[in-house]
């Protein structure tokens, strides 16, 4: 084997070594990279849950509250009591919420910002810092609903799930309530 020949050779082996090393660092790049995007959605997910859990959490504490005060159903507990834990559930609600500005898009902490103004006037009704009528209640809470599946919306936008829970296939819920409550009669409970 001449000179020319042992050089081509030694080329092709450096070139092959080469071609090999660069394969083996892009390949090992896409995995970590993809490791990296699936730890933060597995974060994501934990961080939309969480706050949709806290956000619904207040809900029923508001709940348990404005029937305490509008004698709907009396509680067992002190007012003071149902005051104080609806402000500690929207502290933690607060919390919750600055994980998703963390972790979320554009388009989740919107709709997060919108479910925030829901949840506070449902609170601010509950504890008689705003009046309002059962009805006006309730429309508070549709609202709040409605929020709540935009937020959802937003969020399996965001983590990229391709379904959705929106459109002719998933028609639009209404609060469940008693026939006795949903035709005007004021006993009993509110169903939030």
């Amino acid at each position: 084997m001449g000179p020319g020949e042992q050089l081509v050779t030694i080329a092709a082996v450096l070139l092959g070594a080469l071609t090999t090393h660069l394969t083996t660092f892009i390949m090992e790049r896409s995995r970590n990279k993809y490791a990296l995007l699936t730890r933060w959605d597995d974060r994501k997910i934990d961080a939309y849950e969480g706050y949709v859990d806290r956000v619904r959490a207040g809900i029923f504490l508001a709940v348990q509250l404005y029937e305490h005060r509008e004698g709907l159903r009396p509680s067992g507990k002190p007012e003071s009591d149902l005051h104080e834990e609806l402000r500690e559930a929207a502290r933690l609600r607060g919390r919750a919420f600055e994980r998703v500005m963390l972790l979320g898009g554009d388009s989740v902490v919107e709709a997060g910002h919108e479910l925030n103004a829901e949840a506070l006037a449902i609170d601010w009704q509950a504890d008689g810092r705003t009046g309002g009528t059962l009805d006006e209640w309730r429309t508070r809470h549709r609202a709040a609903f409605r929020q709540i599946n935009e937020f959802h919306e937003a969020a399996r936008i965001d983590l990229g799930v391709q379904a959705s829970v929106k459109g002719e296939k998933h028609r639009q819920r209404d609060l469940v309530l008693p026939s006795s409550r949903r035709d005007g009669d004021t006993a009993g409970t509110s169903g939030a």
